[in-house]
C-alpha cells in the first residue's frame, strides 16, 4: 500500500476501526462522542461515521486519561488545554494534582477497608459452628 493510499484509508475509518487503532470500545466512541469529548463527526450518504487520523488520536487521549483515572469532567478539561496550544501548563499541573489528591485519599481508605477486612478474617474461625465475626460486624 503506498503513502497516499494508508493516508486516506485513515481518514476513512468506520467506528469499528477507529476503535481497534485507539484501543476504545465502539460503545465507548459513540459515548464519548455523545459527551462531546469528541466532536460529531463525518457520516457517509448512509449514515456511518468516519473517523480520520484526528479522531482515533484523541481517543488514544482520552483512552490513556482514563487508564490513569481521570474522570469524564477531568478529561473534558485536558482535552480543551490540549487542543489549545496557548494553554498554560500550570492548568494541566492543578489538574493532576488535585487528581493524585483524591488517589491518595481513596488508596487510605481502601488500605483502611482492607486493614478492616483482615482482622475480620483473621477472627472467624472458618468453621462449622454458625457464630461469624464478620457477619456479627456487617449487622452492626
Amino acid at each position: 500500500m503506498d503513502t497516499a493510499t494508508a493516508t486516506a484509508d485513515l481518514k476513512n475509518l468506520n467506528i469499528g476501526e477507529a476503535a481497534a487503532r485507539s484501543g476504545v470500545s465502539a460503545k465507548m466512541v459513540r459515548h464519548y462522542e455523545s459527551l462531546g469529548l469528541l466532536p460529531k463527526v463525518r457520516r457517509t450518504e448512509s449514515g456511518y461515521r468516519q473517523y480520520g487520523e484526528s479522531e482515533v488520536h484523541t481517543l488514544r487521549f482520552i483512552r490513556r486519561a482514563r487508564d490513569l483515572g481521570f474522570g469524564m469532567a477531568e478529561i473534558a478539561e485536558l482535552l480543551r488545554l490540549w487542543q489549545n496550544r496557548r494553554r498554560s501548563s500550570a492548568e494541566v499541573k492543578r489538574i493532576a494534582q488535585a487528581h493524585v489528591a483524591d488517589l491518595e485519599r481513596r488508596i487510605a481508605e481502601m488500605t483502611a477497608m482492607k486493614q478492616t477486612l483482615q482482622q475480620l478474617v483473621a477472627c472467624c474461625h472458618g468453621d462449622h459452628r454458625p457464630d461469624c465475626p464478620i457477619l456479627d460486624d456487617l449487622g452492626h
